[in-house]
């Protein structure tokens, strides 16, 4: 589903226009990635949970050349599926 498709679907689960339920995607999607950013998690009920994780440096492998390089310490955006979305999916 496109960002276009969702907005009509949203619009009409709301029963409002396309132009508001695109300002309310696009406040959602804001509000998620400035929390995550902040180190946050965000839960969405139903759906599952978006949080970020911490990576330690490690070594890493280039497979191309099959070089080994050590890679710094990062950040990952992660997340997990609730358990209400996967029994919905598996019938």
């Amino acid at each position: 589903m496109t960002k276009t498709q969702l907005v009509a679907a949203l619009a009409e689960e709301m029963g409002s226009d396309k132009k508001s339920a695109s300002a309310a995607l696009e406040a959602v999607c804001d509000l998620i990635t400035k929390e995550v950013s902040a180190g946050g998690a965000v839960t969405l009920p139903g759906v599952g949970k978006i949080y970020c994780r911490e990576r330690p440096e490690r070594m890493v492998r280039n497979p191309a050349t099959g070089e080994q390089f050590k890679k710094d310490a990062d950040k990952v955006v992660k997340m997990t599926i609730a358990k209400a979305l996967k029994d919905s999916v598996n019938g």
